[in-house]
């Protein structure tokens, strides 16, 4: 099953800790994920910034809501332990805790309030409270952004002139860590134009090896044939490595093909081409940085 948002977590959580006693929070993590069935992948699937788990963040976020309400308390540091107001909502068996049934609590109203103050007056009148954690909503908003970008990116790329396409070519492997110095790159880049071959560029700084490039400005997609003669001119020169870089994509015949022959051919099509230029900061600026913190467990060790 795809792993559970936060507020699924509540209804469990606050069972889980049903008994009264005493729970250590990474223990009550690794139990909330068995009943949920989740899978290896699942359990160490990390947020983007690489930072925390999301089944760990989503019930720690699920912890925090429960505690505003006053559902849970905290006797100690990582420990947790249901409240008499947790278990008096539990003996009314609700069907499912969310913020909709925290909202009923005068502390976590007000939790709720100090928040939206914070996110300013739009916030206050904005409708109902969403699914996602913090984390999340701040996931999802990026992949938007990003998503965005790349797609606007790979416009801007069709757009320009052959020559232009070439040098993009060449600061994007440069940035990538190919090719030495760009000065290196460039010169290896122009060098070929032997049948099928655009240039060529050196591996890796020392030139232990040499990669040779197609690159092509399509619309529509490159096919088969464009990947047989591409491979034909890597034979003829003796080379056991390309990279055919499109704007477009490929047809499933070309794709079968490059992944059939023993000549190792890499294919690059528009997408992957737009978010290896972003990742790589080739053609973009950093507009801003959001740094996101935690609380440093450590810190409080031997407290």
């Amino acid at each position: 099953m795809p792993i559970p948002d936060y507020q699924t977590a509540m209804l469990p959580l606050l069972r889980l800790a049903a008994d009264g006693r005493e729970h250590p929070f990474r223990e009550v993590v690794e139990k909330l994920a068995d009943e949920f069935a989740l899978s290896d992948a699942e359990r160490s699937e990390l947020l983007p910034s690489g930072t925390a788990h999301v089944f760990g963040n989503r019930v720690g976020w699920a912890r925090t809501y429960l505690k505003q309400a006053g559902l849970l308390e905290a006797p100690k540091r990582g420990v947790l332990r249901i409240s008499a107001e947790g278990k008096a909502l539990l003996a009314r068996s609700p069907a499912r805790i969310d913020n909709t049934v925290l909202n009923q609590y005068e502390s976590f109203r007000a939790f709720r309030a100090r928040g939206k103050e914070d996110e300013g007056a739009d916030t206050v009148a904005a409708a109902p409270i969403a699914e996602q954690t913090p984390e999340d909503a701040m996931a999802l908003a990026y992949h938007r952004v990003r998503k965005e970008l790349e797609a606007e990116l790979l416009e801007q790329v069709k757009g320009a002139s052959p020559a232009f396409f070439e040098r993009l070519v060449v600061d994007l492997l440069v940035a990538m860590g190919y090719g030495g110095s760009r000065q290196d790159a460039g010169r290896a880049i122009g060098k070929s134009g032997d049948g099928g071959i655009d240039g060529m560029i050196k591996e890796d700084r020392l030139g232990l090896d040499v990669i040779y490039i197609q690159a092509k400005r399509w619309e529509g997609a490159v096919g088969r044939p464009e990947i047989q003669k591409f491979a034909g001119a890597l034979q003829g020169q003796r080379a056991s490595k390309g990279v055919f870089i499109t704007t477009s994509g490929y047809t499933r015949e070309a794709i079968d093909y490059a992944n059939f022959i023993a000549t190792k051919i890499i294919l690059v099509d528009g997408e992957s081409l737009a978010t290896l230029m972003v990742d790589h900061n080739v053609a973009v600026t950093k507009i801003g940085t959001y740094e996101l913190k935690r609380i440093d467990t450590d810190y409080f060790e031997g407290e």
